[in-house]
């Protein structure tokens, strides 16, 4: 790395944090590590970070309540949740609060380092092609990380909405299955277990967009086969 990314660990398990930073470190990465969910918090709405990694069950905070505040402060700062339930419920809260990827205990090292990469990734290597696109008429800036609704009100979107939203862009004119999605978004392989994630994502993006689910203009549902961008959207 020509420029170390710094990355927060938030775990009040001492083993288990020191494996993180250890790891992380080795990687090349600088790391802030905190012990409980207030210290975190702190830390993850202030400090210069590139990514913040939270432990789901922490002391005084839990991973989720500090995500939520991470999201009001800090909207495009990429979170990776580590949970030791694998309770699906969870999963899926913490893919609605925003968070951009999770990892269920145990887990490796090569694991965790691979999604940290992965997430950092698609922040740094974002195609220069689609700079903004107007659809059903919501303005949406790939560059702003925002939407522009139909009302002028303004949302801003998370790091992995960024990314759906402009993979579905790339393609306009097909339908994209959930586990194409899951490869080419996620960078994870495809198959069902995943498909909810992607769901829920549509389900977020659609309430940014202020696209009614029930008869949506702008992230269409294709039965059978998946999602597509509405046909209309001009650079």
């Amino acid at each position: 790395m020509t420029t170390k990314k710094t990355v927060l660990v938030v775990e009040d398990d001492a083993a288990i944090r020191r494996g993180l930073v250890d790891s992380l470190q080795f990687a090349g990465y600088t790391v802030i590590a905190c012990s409980c969910g207030q210290e975190g918090q702190q830390v993850a709405t202030s400090a210069q970070l590139d990514l913040a990694i939270l432990d789901v069950m922490l002391p005084k905070r839990t991973g989720f309540e500090i995500l939520a505040e991470v999201r009001k402060a800090r909207p495009l700062l990429p979170v990776i949740l580590v949970t030791a339930r694998g309770a699906e419920q969870d999963r899926v809260h913490g893919l609605q609060t925003g968070a951009d990827d999770y990892v269920v205990k145990p887990f490796s090292s090569k694991e965790l380092l691979a999604r940290v990469a992965a997430v950092l990734r698609r922040s740094a290597e974002r195609p220069s092609d689609v700079a903004r696109v107007v659809v059903a008429g919501r303005s949406i800036d790939f560059e702003r990380r925002e939407v522009v609704r139909p009302d002028q009100s303004r949302v801003l979107l998370s790091e992995r909405e960024v990314e759906l939203l402009r993979y579905l862009v790339q393609n306009r004119g097909r339908a994209i299955s959930r586990n194409e999605l899951l490869e080419k978004v996620w960078g994870l392989p495809g198959g069902d277990s995943g498909s909810r994630a992607v769901d829920m994502h549509i389900v977020n993006l659609r309430d940014k967009l202020a696209d009614p689910s029930a008869q949506p203009e702008v992230l269409l549902t294709v039965r059978g086969k998946g999602y597509m961008l509405a046909d209309g959207g001009a650079p």
